[in-house]
């Protein structure tokens, strides 16, 4: 499959007037931009038949400084590498739902972990946080490849990359795949939005403290402690 990574990459680019249906996006990212934010760099597969969820984990990085990030019914997408600040808090928030994890025993979070959502064609996307229960999948259980459990938390944390409409879709298709909470986490605003469905959402500021509900027992924090 190496030729498929010879093959070029196109970016596009689209301007943020489409309707608010997500989890809100920070505005000031966008203008950096000047009102556009790239999006996917799909790998072209033009007279290719889609790729599996095998094949994909196989492929090398591009040479672009981009990565593979994404396989959307057998289409491969490549992503910018994220910057600092995305990386700071995607640990920090790992930090404190694996700390919850392993206090209660109750299970364990990882970070940039492929869900194989569906099959025939596949779809793997990569949420920057997991957290899996000892029930879903047992602690003594570390499967190499892409999970087919369903987590009980996936955590989106924004970038200047993201679109409302693709996060919309990846919202819904962690729901379908029977993910029962959803965290969308705004480094520019400080917010901590909490999704128990597609349709079903609250928004939290850094001075609001939050709990897991019956999805995390026991567990809670203050929002400000996901940017300390």
């Amino acid at each position: 499959m190496s030729d498929l990574h010879d093959r070029p990459f196109a970016r596009s680019f689209t301007r943020r007037d489409s309707p608010d249906i997500a989890a809100p996006i920070a505005s000031s990212e966008a203008a950096r931009y000047d009102g556009y934010v790239p999006t996917e760099i799909h790998v072209s597969t033009i007279a290719t038949k889609p790729i599996t969820a095998e094949e994909f984990l196989h492929l090398p990085d591009p040479t672009d400084g981009t990565t593979l990030h994404e396989l959307l019914q057998g289409d491969v997408i490549a992503m910018p590498r994220p910057g600092f600040r995305h990386g700071l808090r995607q640990g920090r928030i790992f930090a404190i739902l694996d700390a919850y994890g392993s206090s209660t025993k109750l299970g364990r979070a990882a970070t940039d972990v492929g869900l194989l959502l569906e099959r025939d064609p596949d779809t793997v996307r990569g949420p920057d946080v997991v957290y899996l229960s000892a029930e879903r999948l047992p602690l003594d259980q570390e499967p190499v490849g892409f999970l087919s459990v369903a987590p009980e938390v996936c955590v989106e944390v924004l970038s200047p990359t993201n679109r409302r409409v693709e996060l919309r879709d990846k919202i819904i298709e962690y729901f379908r795949f029977g993910v029962r909470m959803v965290w969308i986490v705004d480094p520019e605003e400080k917010t901590l939005t909490i999704y128990r469905s597609a349709d079903e959402a609250r928004l939290y500021h850094d001075s609001a403290r939050v709990s897991g509900e019956e999805v995390l027992p026991g567990f809670e924090c203050r929002v400000a402690d996901l940017f300390a």
